[in-house]
């Protein structure tokens, strides 16, 4: 399903509460940025620490970053949703639409110095399908996929036409359908590949890692970018510097003070607080690149008691005030939306069928009489807190008292992001280390409709993603989705999919908000896209 992107939220008006003190940059980040006059290395500090390098293996935005960075993908989506080639030249289909040919680009080759070929694609794809909710679709549809007669060929052969092939290769956002090795895509899915190696427009720079203080990351000389202009993750990836540097400095205050100061270049996420401030200086631009936004969610575990109680779900949804949240998180009302809709306000999707209690914040009695229809014990509920992400921190302490104002008795535990990402896949009991619920965001690309939507899969602990609701009717409607012949009949079943969704309790969406970016504007070229991508700056 393509559809022209049709909100361009501005970022005007900016309030809030503005830091009167300036903290001096830390001894550290002042010793990080000692000799950094090169005027072909870009320096910037994103959202969080890059910990996890395999983009398959999570959904975590900073390993989709990284993947961008180094691997290449067959398509990609433009500034209009539209599927463009990227790796790929051409295509056929047969004419029973059960068989696709891709013939690949001449030229493309990975960094260890061999050719990319229809076997690397194959392995690649079969990996990503094996994680990724829209990739797990496609999978039901193959019959086969394997290296084509020449060695610069790839086939898939379905089992009965569907179309939205070429849709789920150009999936924009974790997880992203990147191309590898074989070598290393026949690594279990579950396991983390051994090397960092890619076909795409930089290059690993493995002995400069250091997890905490910075990623590096060096121009790839032998990348062929394609001749069209970059256009969202389209086009060419024409590379204008010679290194990137991601440098950690999670405290916004010396984040803030390196950007003024021009000891970085570029900064993801500041806080909205800070942004007046950074308007107002001319030698700085700030502007939202993700037009579709942000989906704040809190997401329960249905395997652990007593969340594994729809009921017990249903109060603890019912409970929160997305305002709340949102005021918390953002502050600014130009900055975000009140929004219930699963696949994100402003698209064709939209729905605010079951949100009610959300958007309206009137669901405190209904959180009550559901706990004590469930026969709510006391029961500690473990909520995971990311302290060290600004976009992260805020969203868990109000769900907690929303919660406790309700009747729950909550349990939060304070950990880093990286932490949460690696304890939110354990299914372990909560005796055992496990949790209960946890928060995070999603770009809207992400979950715009129900095949990319990671939050309504109903395959349980079995191909499900984390918190791994079993919820048979939501696979069959997932599957009639992915081939309803119009959008009309698509609108349909996403409303169906979305009322499930929220009566098993799956997931809730907390807010969609905006978070502009600031860098210096001694860079050119920065791109509107789902991810921020490093292609097409120029540094003065």
């Amino acid at each position: 399903m393509n559809f022209p992107l049709n909100m361009k939220p501005k970022v005007k008006g900016l309030t809030g509460l503005v830091r009167g003190t300036m903290f001096a940059a830390t001894v550290a980040s002042l010793a990080l940025m000692a000799g950094m006059a090169d005027a072909q290395t870009l320096r910037a500090v994103k959202h969080s620490d890059l910990r996890v390098l395999d983009p398959i293996l999570t959904t975590a935005y900073m390993s989709r970053n990284h993947g961008y960075m180094i691997f290449d993908t067959l398509y990609a989506l433009d500034e209009n949703l539209a599927p463009q080639p990227q790796m790929v030249e051409s295509h056929e289909v047969s004419e029973d639409q059960l068989t696709y040919t891709f013939t690949l680009r001449d030229g493309l080759m990975f960094h260890d110095g061999a050719s990319v070929t229809g076997a690397d694609v194959a392995a690649s794809i079969k990996r990503w399908g094996e994680r990724d909710g829209m990739g797990q679709v496609l999978m039901s549809f193959v019959e086969d996929m394997m290296q084509g007669d020449a060695e610069n060929q790839f086939v898939i052969k379905l089992k009965e036409p569907y179309g939205l092939v070429i849709d789920s290769l150009a999936k924009p956002s974790s997880n992203v359908p990147f191309i590898m090795p074989a070598r290393l895509a026949e690594t279990p899915s579950t396991e983390a590949i051994p090397e960092q190696i890619g076909s795409g427009p930089f290059k690993w720079v493995e002995d400069e890692y250091q997890p905490g203080v910075r990623a590096v990351y060096e121009k790839n000389e032998e990348y062929v970018p394609r001749e069209e202009p970059a256009s969202f993750a389209a086009g060419g990836k024409v590379v204008m510097v010679d290194r990137v540097e991601w440098v950690v400095m999670p405290d916004d205050q010396t984040a803030f003070n390196a950007l003024q100061a021009g000891e970085i270049d570029y900064w993801e996420s500041p806080p909205s607080d800070l942004l007046p401030i950074l308007e107002a200086n001319p030698d700085i631009t700030v502007r939202n690149l993700n037009a579709l936004g942000m989906q704040t969610i809190m997401r329960p575990n249905t395997l652990t008691a007593p969340m594994d109680d729809v009921l017990i779900r249903q109060a603890a949804i019912a409970s929160v005030k997305q305002k709340d949240v949102l005021d918390a998180l953002v502050g600014n009302p130009d900055l975000y939306n009140l929004c219930g809709a699963m696949f994100v306000c402003n698209t064709p999707l939209a729905s605010d069928v079951g949100s009610e209690t959300l958007v309206e914040g009137n669901g405190m009695d209904k959180a009550k009489a559901l706990l004590a229809e469930a026969g709510y014990d006391g029961t500690p509920i473990v909520i995971m807190h990311p302290t060290d992400v600004g976009t992260l921190r805020t969203q868990p302490v109000v769900v907690a008292q929303a919660m406790r104002d309700a009747g729950f008795t909550v349990d939060l535990q304070a950990m880093d992001w990286q932490t949460l990402v690696g304890k939110r896949a354990s299914q372990a009991s909560i005796a055992d280390g496990g949790w209960h619920l946890f928060m995070t965001n999603w770009v809207g690309a992400d979950v715009f409709n129900p095949l990319v939507n990671n939050m309504v899969n109903g395959k349980g602990p079995d191909g499900g993603w984390f918190g791994w609701p079993t919820v048979p009717k939501l696979e069959e409607l997932r599957t009639a989705y992915a081939t309803a012949p119009t959008l009309e009949e698509q609108k349909s079943l996403a409303e169906e999919i979305q009322k499930i969704a929220y009566e098993e309790g799956v997931y809730a969406p907390i807010g969609q908000y905006f978070v502009p970016s600031a860098w210096s504007n001694n860079i050119e070229g920065v791109l509107d896209a789902p991810a921020p991508l490093f292609w097409n700056i120029s540094k003065k």
